[in-house]
């Protein structure tokens, strides 16, 4: 399941860069989210859709949680949202 979420977030990440056209940084986990080309728009829709594809709102459910920094946190964001 790991390895899907991670492909999942990552697709979303190319595909909703390539609609919105803007330049995505080279994908790391350690990228930061605001360095990455994407705007808070384009994190909405992808939120949007991998709580569709997902059925999991990680966001809604943490409370105290931090918010992601990095690519690597925000993917494992919605691993450990999963579990």
């Amino acid at each position: 399941m790991k390895l899907s979420i991670r492909s999942d977030v990552i697709t979303q990440l190319k595909q909703v860069a390539e609609e919105q056209d803007k330049q995505l940084a080279p994908l790391a986990d350690n990228l930061p989210l605001l360095e990455s080309g994407l705007d808070s728009l384009c994190f909405a829709i992808i939120v949007s859709r991998l709580e569709d594809s997902l059925g999991i709102d990680p966001f809604s459910s943490a409370e105290d949680t931090p918010f992601p920094v990095t690519l690597g946190e925000f993917i494992s964001f919605y691993e450990n949202a999963v579990r």
